[in-house]
């Protein structure tokens, strides 16, 4: 499901980090200001699944540490300005794959990038570019410490 209210909508330990976080069911921010500055040097759009997605997770700071499912737990922050001097590297990770990612923030306190694609599906945007999953899958993920998957290099 892509960001959508519902009863079982995350597991009670990924709410509880997300409202720990200052998130809470209808959260809604303006995302006005990273629209502007993000596409500013038109290297990147905010489409409809980064708009949505931010509207309601941006500016939030979630701060984990320790092991996780298969990876440790790592802090990571939901604001596209933090990633602003990197958009060339989300436009060119997006055309290499085929796909319009668009900065939503970073990943351990900037030692990786986060993106969205226009399928909602949160990337982890480096040197090389892995998959956390779609939607509220990919927070689940993100919180609870699963490795993303590596998406290959189209040959």
């Amino acid at each position: 499901m892509m960001w959508g209210w519902r009863m079982t909508r995350f597991s009670a330990e990924v709410e509880h980090v997300l409202r720990s976080s200052g998130w809470e069911p209808g959260r809604r921010v303006d995302t006005t200001a990273w629209r502007r500055t993000l596409e500013a040097d038109g290297l990147v759009h905010m489409h409809e699944a980064a708009e949505r997605f931010l509207t309601e997770f941006g500016g939030l700071r979630v701060n984990l540490g320790g092991g996780g499912v298969s990876r440790a737990r790592e802090p990571f922050e939901l604001n596209p300005g933090d990633v602003e001097s990197e958009t060339d590297r989300f436009a060119d990770w997006g055309t290499h794959l085929g796909m319009n990612l668009f900065p939503i923030g970073e990943l351990d306190r900037g030692r990786y990038f986060l993106g969205i694609s226009e399928h909602a599906e949160i990337v982890l945007v480096e040197t090389w570019v892995a998959s956390f999953g779609t939607g509220d899958a990919a927070l689940e993920n993100l919180i609870l410490g699963v490795a993303p998957e590596v998406i290959p290099e189209p040959s």
